[in-house]
């Protein structure tokens, strides 16, 4: 995936026409495409559970799905609590390869102040101990992913790595 540009006003991925990409519960679809290995890097498709949005709107935010800039928006899924390289069968056919939690920057604010503070967890040092702004992850296998389209977690093999941000 070649990652599309974004929309100043919104944060939102945008396709090369200027349309709003279709999210898991948006309007239309998604076409997921798998690059060539020495093409990935760990950052091209970035999920957020719709379980934030519905925390953030409780803290006074008004934040939905494609906002944050998420590609997909997932729901009744605990992804930060996936394991490294634990792969999302989405669709008939597309398949995504999870590699690391989203940092959260600077970006957010950008959208409505102090949204990047509402998305991670400090200690009374100041050390985030939590980063909730979703999960990146890259294309294992292409296809089309539909709004309601189910999502099936297959666990890697042998131990578990947590996610680290990437």
């Amino acid at each position: 995936i070649i990652p599309p540009p974004l929309d100043a006003a919104s944060f939102a991925p945008r396709a090369a026409d200027g349309a709003p990409l279709a999210l898991a519960d948006g309007p239309a679809s998604v076409l997921l495409h798998a690059e060539d290995a020495a093409m990935r890097d760990l950052r091209q498709v970035h999920l957020i559970h719709s379980e934030l949005h519905e925390q953030l709107g409780e803290q006074g935010f008004a934040v939905g799905p494609g906002q944050m800039g998420e590609n997909i928006t997932t729901r009744g899924i605990d992804i930060l609590g996936l394991p490294t390289n634990a792969v999302l069968h989405l669709g008939a056919t597309a398949a995504i390869r999870v590699t690391g939690l989203r940092n959260p920057c600077g970006q957010l604010n950008g959208l409505q102040a102090g949204l990047m503070k509402a998305c991670i967890t400090q200690d009374g040092a100041g050390n985030v101990t939590e980063r909730r702004a979703g999960v990146m992850a890259v294309v294992v296998s292409g296809g089309e992913v539909r709004p309601g389209d189910a999502i099936v977690v297959e666990l890697p093999d042998g131990s578990a790595e947590p996610l680290r941000p990437v």
